[in-house]
C-alpha cells in the first residue's frame, strides 16, 4: 500500500451533498459545488454533481480546465476573478465568474467576443469581511455598465464572508444583499438573478429560522466534503465527517525524554516548541511532515497524540511502542485537506464510487 495518501470515500461525498441539497432546497437555496480544495477532482465533482448540486465552482482555472478534459460538462463558475491574461482560458471553461472589477469584466468580454459568446458575469458585493467586492453604494452604477458591455450578460451578484475577517454571515448581511438583487431588478429588468449568498459558513443562516429573501444559491465546498460548519469546526448532524482520510505510515517509535535538551535555537520551521518535563515517553514518528499537510488540522486516533512537525516528521506520542510500516489513520481540517489535496506528496486512493449509507447516530 502506498503511504502516505489521502483517502477519499466518494459514496459519502455523494451522500453529504444530496442531504446539504435537500435542505437547502426547501428553503429555495441552490448549491454550487465547491472542488477547489480537492484540486479540482473529477472524482468529487461527479459525486457531488450524483447528489444534486446545481453547477460546479472552482478558484482555480487550471482546474476547471481539469474537469472540462475529464469530460464534465456541468455549468462551471470560476471563482476567483482571473487576471485579465487568463480571460481567454477563463471563459474556455466557465459560463460566468465572480468579479468585482471592471477591467477584469472587459477582458471577460473581449476574450468572449473572440468565442463569439456571452459570459456571465456574478458581481461580487463587499458586506463586511473585507475580502472580494465592491461596496453597496456602486452596485447598480457597475451593474449597469456589465448588462450594457457587448458578449457579458449580468448573471448575479453574490458576496463572500468569514474567510478574510471572520466575519459571520447573518440576517443583516443577507437582506442587504437581498435588497441589493431587488434594485438591480426593478432597475435593468433582469428577474431572474443569481443570488449567491456566500459559503459553507452560511450553513447556520440558511437553515435557521430567518428570512431566506432573494438569496438563492450556496457555494459549498468544506460543508460537503467534511462534514463540519467552518465557523464552529463541529460536525454537521447528519453528514458524514470522515469522507477523507490522511493515512501515513510509521518510521520510527522509540521510548525517549519528553523534554528536549541542548541549547534551543530556532527549529526548521521557525517554530519554537519547549515541551513539558513529563518523564519518558514513546515517540512514535510517522512520515508526514508540513510539506504534505497542515499538521495543526489532523486528528490522530484517540489515545494518540500530535507533538510537532517537521517538514518531513510528524511526531506523535503513542501509547505503545508501533512496528515501523503501521498505518495510521488521521481526520483532516480544510486546511488540512488542502494541502495534502495540493502535495506531490500525497496520493489518492478512491475507496468507493457508490452512496454511503446516511450517518445513524447524532453528532
Amino acid at each position: 500500500m502506498i503511504a502516505p495518501r489521502i483517502e477519499i470515500d466518494l459514496g459519502k461525498v455523494e451522500q453529504n451533498t444530496r442531504t446539504l441539497v435537500d435542505r437547502l432546497g426547501n428553503r429555495g437555496i441552490q448549491v454550487t459545488g465547491v472542488t477547489k480544495s480537492t484540486l479540482g477532482s473529477p472524482d468529487v465533482a461527479r459525486a457531488m454533481l450524483r447528489g444534486g448540486v446545481t453547477r460546479l465552482g472552482d478558484s482555480r482555472v487550471d482546474n476547471l480546465e481539469a474537469l472540462k478534459e475529464a469530460g464534465i460538462r456541468a455549468p462551471m463558475t470560476l471563482l476567483r476573478a482571473p487576471d485579465p491574461a487568463w480571460a481567454d482560458r477563463a471563459v474556455a471553461v466557465a459560463q460566468s465568474s465572480l468579479v468585482s472589477d471592471l477591467d477584469v469584466a472587459y477582458a471577460l468580454s473581449a476574450a468572449a467576443g473572440k468565442r463569439g459568446s456571452d459570459h456571465g458575469i456574478v458581481l461580487m458585493v463587499e458586506l463586511g469581511d473585507l475580502r472580494e467586492g465592491v461596496l453597496a453604494s456602486d452596485v447598480l452604477n457597475l451593474a449597469r455598465i456589465i448588462s450594457r458591455t457587448r458578449h457579458l450578460k449580468l448573471a448575479g451578484i453574490g458576496t463572500n464572508l468569514a474567510c478574510r475577517s471572520g466575519v459571520i454571515p447573518g440576517d443583516d448581511q443577507m437582506q442587504e444583499l437581498s435588497g441589493i438583487a431587488g434594485l438591480l431588478s426593478g432597475k435593468l429588468g433582469i428577474p431572474d438573478l443569481v443570488v449567491s449568498g456566500g459559503n459553507s459558513a452560511n450553513l447556520n443562516w440558511a437553515l435557521g429560522r430567518g428570512q431566506v429573501g432573494r438569496v438563492n444559491d450556496l457555494r459549498l465546498g468544506e460543508a460537503i466534503l467534511l462534514g463540519a460548519d467552518p465557523l464552529t469546526r463541529t460536525p454537521i448532524e447528519g453528514l458524514h465527517h470522515d469522507a477523507f482520510v490522511v493515512v501515513g505510515a510509521v518510521i520510527e517509535s522509540i521510548e525517549k525524554p519528553s523534554s528536549s535538551w541542548g541549547t534551543a535555537g530556532h527549529p526548521a520551521l521557525g517554530v519554537v516548541s519547549a515541551p513539558r518535563d513529563r518523564g519518558t515517553i514513546i515517540q512514535t514518528i510517522v512520515s508526514l511532515g508540513e510539506q504534505d499537510v497542515d499538521a495543526r488540522g489532523l486528528v490522530p486516533p484517540t489515545g494518540i497524540t500530535v507533538l510537532a512537525a517537521s517538514s518531513d516528521h510528524l511526531v506523535l506520542e503513542t501509547p505503545a511502542r508501533m512496528v515501523a510500516g503501521t498505518e495510521i489513520r488521521f481526520g483532516v481540517d480544510y486546511s488540512c485537506l488542502l494541502r495534502a489535496m495540493t502535495s506531490p506528496f500525497v496520493a489518492e486512493r478512491v475507496i468507493a464510487a457508490i452512496p454511503a449509507e446516511r450517518p445513524t447516530s447524532k453528532r
